[in-house]
């Protein structure tokens, strides 16, 4: 029972920490669960239903303070869930984890750069690479 308090407790907060980013919270779910040692089977699908319900609270917040437009809306969702479905039919190669590791490690670098640069010239544009 105890357990079962933590986890939740966890999931509770890695859906309030992300949602206050703009995130739904999939991958802090899944890592909280891997924690508590659940079967990738029980974890997927609920890792999904969580994703969808922060996602719709975020979206009816938005909506209500006026934030939200279904003229920008509309695009992405017409295109993202086709490309969702044909994204999880992939099956990708074992070293996708390395090569995407790597791409993680130069993002966080370019991030750093941009902000140890930040600190001495705020006129400088975004960097895109």
């Amino acid at each position: 029972m105890e357990d079962t308090f933590f986890l939740a407790l966890l999931i509770f907060a890695a859906g309030l920490l992300y949602s206050s980013v703009g995130h739904a919270g999939a991958s802090g779910y899944l890592a909280v669960m891997a924690i508590f040692g659940l079967a990738p089977d029980v974890m997927k699908p609920t890792a999904l239903v969580l994703n969808i319900l922060v996602a719709i609270i975020a979206t009816w917040h938005f909506f209500r303070a006026g934030y939200f437009s279904w003229r920008i809306f509309w695009p992405f969702a017409v295109s993202s869930i086709p490309f969702a479905f044909i994204g999880g039919a992939l099956s990708l190669p074992g070293s996708y984890k390395q090569v995407l590791g790597l791409i993680l490690l130069f993002a966080a670098y370019r991030l750093f750069q941009f902000r140890h640069s930040e600190a001495t010239d705020s006129a400088k544009p975004v960097p895109v690479l």
